[in-house]
């Protein structure tokens, strides 16, 4: 039979991608049957055929002819003067099979199967979406941006599923438009209001990760091995990898000829400086090569308390720090450990250690300076005001006040 709300219900059905034809008749059958148990109190003497291609559906009701006098239950028998209005040869102990029509059930009852069917159909697909980018954790996705926010955009995959890209998780960098194709990272999956919710990230060290992967085959293929990423997202990354291979170079790999390679991941990350160091289980080197491309003099370290002091010479400790002191940071993060940055020296004898101005700068000044290196009078006086502002996020004002005290110093 054909009603015009179930066909629309059967259309819907069909046109959802990720259900397959016995999961759709399963459900199908198991509403029809739960009007049935609704109207006759059981569904056990009924057949039912779906055909959801043509928007059929036929139910069929098998009962027992009885004698007229010995009917007990009218869903489950039928008396033989009623069986041979519909077959005049039936015979007590037979069985009669009659087809129950959708319209016997009422306009309201037709209505409500179609509303569950939808639901069922809804809840199903969000299921699977979830179930699907719940695997995909970690794994690169690409999408169309669709709607732009405040706070996030919002992605279309090729399944015209829908993610969120939050504006934390952006490269500071990025810029969107609607139309634009963007890449990045599953980072989390779950449920609100029982609709599956996926966040991508672009600022996640698995996105710079999975990267390199697509990018270099030795990566992907298990050859070389990412020990460790930290990111401070647009502005700097290091990367620590290891080849178990001795014939296998893994910077050069990674950099690939005349930087091919980490180009390419550089220009998806909107020009992300990104360091490859070799790994290495030595802390002292590991650190000294963290701390890259500065030169390092010596390192003393303290293991247990997981701290370093590292000695440079005075031409070196701005490129130790890094602007805006990304390169020390991320060294920290890199190594495990607290790095502390020194001048040799040898620069030390006509200098003077910044605390020793204690009767004139606040202590709070003076520890924002040695934060960044700044341990005298001298390394701050090098520096720009405006540079050295930057770095500590001290006021203007306040940098040429220290100045104009160290500088007297000297005069």
């Amino acid at each position: 039979m054909n009603v015009a709300n179930l066909n629309e219900s059967f259309a819907d059905f069909k046109e959802l991608k990720n259900i397959d034809r016995e999961t759709m008749l399963m459900i199908l059958e198991d509403i029809f049957r739960q009007m049935i148990i609704k109207r006759y109190g059981t569904d056990e003497n009924f057949d039912i055929i779906i055909n959801p291609d043509k928007g059929d559906l036929e139910i069929w009701r098998n009962r027992d002819i009885v004698d007229d006098e010995e009917l007990e239950d009218e869903n489950l028998e039928i008396a033989l003067s009623d069986a041979l209005k519909i077959q005049d040869d039936f015979e007590i102990g037979e069985e009669v099979s009659e087809e129950i029509k959708i319209e016997d059930f009422g306009r309201r009852s037709v209505l409500a199967i179609r509303q569950n069917l939808v639901s069922r159909i809804m809840d199903l697909e969000k299921d699977h979406i979830y179930q699907k980018y719940k695997e995909r954790v970690g794994e690169i996705v690409a999408g169309e941006v669709y709607q732009i926010w405040k706070r996030e955009i919002l992605v279309i995959d090729d399944e015209e599923n829908e993610l969120v890209l939050p504006k934390a998780n952006q490269i500071p960098s990025d810029f969107f438009k609607k139309g634009d194709t963007v890449r990045a990272v599953v980072s989390e999956v779950d449920m609100r209001n029982n609709t599956p919710r996926i966040i991508l990230s672009r600022t996640a060290p698995q996105f710079l990760e999975r990267l390199f992967e697509q990018e270099v085959p030795e990566v992907f293929d298990g050859l070389i091995t990412i020990k460790n990423i930290v990111r401070e997202p647009g502005e700097r990354a290091k990367v620590a990898v290891e080849s178990y291979d001795d014939r296998i170079d893994p910077v050069g790999a990674c950099v690939g000829m005349k930087g091919a390679r980490i180009h390419s991941i550089v220009r998806e990350l909107k020009n992300e400086n990104i360091d490859v160091i070799n790994y290495t289980s030595n802390d002292q080197l590991l650190i000294a090569r963290a701390l890259s491309p500065a030169k390092i003099s010596s390192i003393t370290l303290d293991a247990e308390n997981k701290k370093a002091d590292v000695f440079l010479k005075p031409d070196q400790v701005s490129l130790a720090i890094g602007k805006g002191g990304h390169n020390i940071k991320l060294a920290s993060r890199l190594t495990g450990y607290e790095i502390d940055v020194y001048r040799e020296s040898e620069a030390e004898l006509d200098d003077v250690e910044i605390d020793e101005f204690s009767d004139e700068i606040d202590a709070w000044i003076i520890d924002a300076l040695k934060s960044i290196g700044c341990d005298t009078a001298r390394s701050v006086l090098e520096l720009d005001p405006e540079e050295l502002a930057k770095r500590t996020d001290l006021e203007v004002e306040t940098i040429k006040e220290v100045v104009r005290i160290l500088r007297s110093e000297f005069e």
